[in-house]
């Protein structure tokens, strides 16, 4: 193997994927399962009709904590922390003093006064330095990197719930949709939150690194498929779920890429000024969903013939059809307006649609 193979970092979990056939690639620095030989459209197709489980123990976790941790996380979240009642989940993004996002965070109210924020795996150190530069100007907080203390299995479906809830200890529940929970799963303790990237039911653990292959042992015997991380993107595709670094970035603002909704400008949030001025003016361009009318699949990058680019593009399984977003020029970027999509130097039809591109039950 190459010196850049070899410096890959792997999971808990590479033993059981390099056990069950699992193509194994690099990303952000990890050596994680792409797919499985069951292939990529069986195991989406897991997820939509009964349950699946991913390894996303590449996510960083950072905790704060502390008397002054509620008005800290204020300051650098774009949504309102104080609504996170204790045992709750909120989504926001963490954005620079000129509005561009640094990354989209998940934030679980653990304590009156401790929080554990979720980030992506290629900016965990960018967001922890970026936490701790901040913490500065509190001297009431202290921000701690739990990277190294979980392992994370995202386990999604309309069965995913009922499997779970048989795992875990007598007398425990779990929690609702947007809440967290100290739980036992499998013999193991766990933070088991009712969260997903996949736009179906279920909850994802957050256990010990030394817990996860006998929770991931237990979890894929009582019936979840193992699904890579090609179905976990073509899964949030489908119901338009931003991907940093192909959806947002720090050249882009909330506003325009459809997330004003997790910005409360009124808290004074770091380019909360920013924000709340691209609100008023509007945006130039938009970030806006569209499915291909013909053959073809779109990819990150294929120019838009109105102006534009795709930044997320994939062969829907559910739909199967082309499907992707886009950077769209603000009157372009209406529903059922019609668009082309360069693909290879051949131009392919689309047209632009609401979100999600897929819903449930829908023909």
């Amino acid at each position: 193997m190459s010196a850049s193979e070899t410096s890959l970092r792997r999971t808990p979990l590479f033993d059981r994927h390099k056990a069950l056939g699992a193509k194994l690639v690099p990303f952000a620095g990890w050596e994680m399962p792409v797919q499985y030989p069951a292939g990529i459209k069986a195991e989406h197709l897991s997820v939509r009709d009964a349950v699946g489980v991913f390894d996303v123990s590449h996510m960083g976790e950072v905790e704060t904590r502390g008397p002054g941790a509620l008005r800290f996380l204020q300051r650098i979240l774009s949504n309102d922390v104080e609504k996170i009642a204790v045992g709750g989940a909120q989504y926001s993004v963490l954005c620079k003093e000129d509005g561009g996002v640094l990354d989209d965070l998940f934030t679980y109210r653990l304590g009156d006064d401790r929080y554990l924020t979720v980030t992506n795996a290629d900016n965990h150190e960018k967001d922890l330095a970026w936490f701790v530069k901040q913490a500065q100007a509190f001297d009431d907080v202290e921000v701690i990197d739990r990277a190294a203390d979980y392992a994370m299995l995202a386990v999604q479906g309309p069965q995913a719930r009922g499997l779970v809830e048989r795992l875990l200890a007598d007398g425990e529940a779990l929690p609702a949709r947007f809440k967290t929970a100290e739980l036992t799963v499998a013999g193991a303790p766990a933070l088991v939150c009712g969260t997903g990237y996949t736009g179906e039911d279920g909850v994802e653990l957050l256990v010990a690194p030394a817990d996860a292959p006998a929770v991931w042992d237990a979890v894929t015997a009582a019936g979840a498929a193992p699904v890579g991380l090609a179905a976990r993107d073509t899964l949030r595709l489908e119901v338009c779920f931003h991907l940093y670094g192909n959806d947002l970035m720090e050249s882009r603002g909330p506003i325009e890429a459809g997330l004003g909704w997790c910005c409360k400008e009124q808290t004074g949030f770091i380019g909360s000024d920013a924000v709340a001025a691209a609100r008023a003016v509007g945006p130039s361009e938009l970030l806006a969903p569209f499915v291909f009318t013909g053959p073809g699949i779109p990819r990150q990058g294929n120019a838009v013939v109105v102006g534009g680019e795709v930044t997320s593009g994939t062969l829907s399984p559910s739909l199967e059809i082309g499907i992707g977003m886009a950077y769209l020029p603000v009157q372009r970027a209406v529903p059922g307006t019609e668009i082309e999509v360069d693909v290879r130097g051949k131009l392919r039809p689309a047209v632009v649609k609401e979100k999600p591109l897929f819903r449930k039950g829908a023909s």
